[in-house]
């Protein structure tokens, strides 16, 4: 499975904010720090929004945070929520061409449970977890860590 680049810049946008002393940036300090294009960062941020995980304000003094404590922050939640689809072959999807061996496949099936596996797995972490080295990644991010 790979995932889409939407929840891949969803989970950086989470990592920045968390690792921030101040847990106040702006989707520029984002795109910056990561090289990302700021509008694909805008349509993120608003799916974020959407999901109640981060809060977002306008103005001079205005920017993103996190809406909820990063251990709140469930890994396997968010990429179920950003994700549209979680098909690993054609024939898993609905509407997708018929297989000539479908009737007689047990990949299928494999692959349901390789699915069900790597997402038990993320569904063990939480943004907490990914930014326990806040300083080593404020470091790689260029945060000011003293702020």
């Amino acid at each position: 499975m790979r995932m889409t680049l939407h929840t891949d810049y969803a989970l950086r946008m989470l990592i920045y904010i968390a690792a921030r002393p101040d847990g106040v940036c702006t989707v520029h300090d984002v795109a910056e720090a990561y090289h990302l294009s700021r509008n694909h960062l805008l349509k993120v941020a608003q799916t974020l929004r959407a999901l109640g995980l981060i809060e977002t304000s306008r103005g001079r003094t205005g920017g993103i945070r996190l809406a909820r404590r990063p251990e709140e922050i469930g890994v396997g939640a968010l990429v179920r929520a950003t994700e549209e689809e979680f098909h690993l072959a054609e024939c898993m999807q609905s509407g997708g061409r018929p297989c000539a061996i479908s009737p007689a496949c047990r990949l299928k099936g494999m692959l349901h449970e390789a699915l069900a596996a790597f997402l038990a797995v993320l569904d063990k972490y939480t943004l907490a977890d990914i930014v326990q080295n806040r300083g080593g990644l404020g470091r790689l991010l260029g945060i000011d860590m003293a702020a």
